[in-house]
């Protein structure tokens, strides 16, 4: 089987920018535009995240103008958000969280099915670990091609039947299988065990059945 995929904690941010409930409009998005980030986490105690700020959050200000017609059938929610001050006004609760040791598969799927670009990070009691985000996900393939290749073959390839003959090739993280491979019924268990290996971008299978054996095409 691939090593254990990449977790959370190896590729988020462990020193996060946050606020507190009564940091300002106007202070939030100085933080934003300082700090180059689309959201920042909600504090309150010792760093208990309450929620998140986001820059979705902030648009219903500078959206619902009370002269502009057009706004008139916006929802309430972003009425109020467009009069809110604090960030405990504009903030998303509960926060989207994710814990350091989710895999990244995991806080991509999280990402995307809550449509957000930035997920803080907390522990079991809901206390700030720091922040991961899209592109930190995306450090995955950044993996040089050389050690993607020598993972499949020490993992993947290595548990083949001996008679298997499978060479590997990556080039920019796209994985070619090539060789020859006699139980044709492994071909797509090979494939899914090769897309689970971190920094897969996609796989090629150039797989034929060993010479001789009555079965090749």
């Amino acid at each position: 089987m691939p090593d254990s995929p990449h977790t959370v904690s190896d590729v988020m941010t462990h020193t996060a920018v946050a606020v507190g409930r009564r940091a300002t409009y106007k202070e939030i998005v100085a933080l934003m535009e300082q700090w180059k980030v689309s959201a920042v986490p909600v504090l309150e105690g010792e760093g208990r995240v309450i929620g998140v700020v986001s820059e979705a959050d902030l648009l219903p200000k500078e959206e619902l103008r009370v002269d502009d017609p057009t706004q008139a059938d916006r929802p309430l929610s972003d009425a109020a958000k467009a009069g809110a001050v604090f960030a405990e006004e504009l903030m998303s609760s509960p926060a989207v969280t994710v814990h350091a040791d989710a895999t990244v598969a995991e806080a991509a799927r999280i990402m995307a099915r809550r449509h957000v670009k930035r997920l803080p990070v907390v522990d079991d009691i809901g206390m700030l670990e720091g922040v991961v985000s899209r592109s930190d996900l995306l450090k995955v393939f950044l993996r040089p091609d050389e050690d993607i290749a020598e993972e499949i073959r020490r993992t993947v390839v290595a548990d083949l039947p001996p008679a298997a003959q499978v060479e590997v090739s990556v080039e920019e993280g796209v994985v070619t299988l090539g060789g020859s491979l006699r139980d044709r019924a492994l071909v797509p268990l090979l494939a899914r065990a090769v897309r689970a290996v971190e920094g897969v971008v996609d796989i090629r299978v150039d797989l034929g059945a060993p010479v001789g054996d009555g079965t090749r095409p």
